[in-house]
């Protein structure tokens, strides 16, 4: 799990939100890696090198993956994060694919994407 990994899946995810999110998103949403709480900077690596790890495990296949099964994998992947992490987590923290919000969703299919994209140079 690296450093490196953690801000390429928050660049993502800031990214995804400033082009989905409908209105003014949250300050914490938007919030630079230097001021993202460490939980959820551990989270972003740890999740990033899950989408890495599958895609590789799988040879690339998963790259044929539609962009809904993407997007549910990453938002898997965090609540595993959210459950490690917080104890208690309101409901909203792990919510499930079809209870997500659209602009969450869309989201969690670039930060896959995004992921893909990197994942042929991290080969190893």
């Amino acid at each position: 799990m690296s450093e490196e990994h953690g801000r390429i899946f928050r660049e993502a995810w800031i990214a995804g939100v400033i082009k989905h999110y409908p209105g003014e998103p949250k300050p914490g949403y938007i919030a630079p890696w230097d001021e993202t709480p460490d939980w959820e900077r551990q989270s972003a690596a740890a999740v990033y090198d899950q989408v890495a790890a599958f895609i590789r495990a799988t040879d690339g296949a998963a790259t044929k993956l539609t962009r809904e099964q993407k997007g549910r994998f990453v938002s898997l992947c965090w609540i595993g994060q959210i459950l490690k992490h917080i104890p208690d987590p309101k409901p909203a923290y792990v919510a499930d694919w079809n209870d997500l919000p659209d602009w969450q969703q869309q989201t969690d299919m670039e930060i896959f994407e995004r992921v893909e994209q990197e994942a042929g140079v991290l080969k190893k």
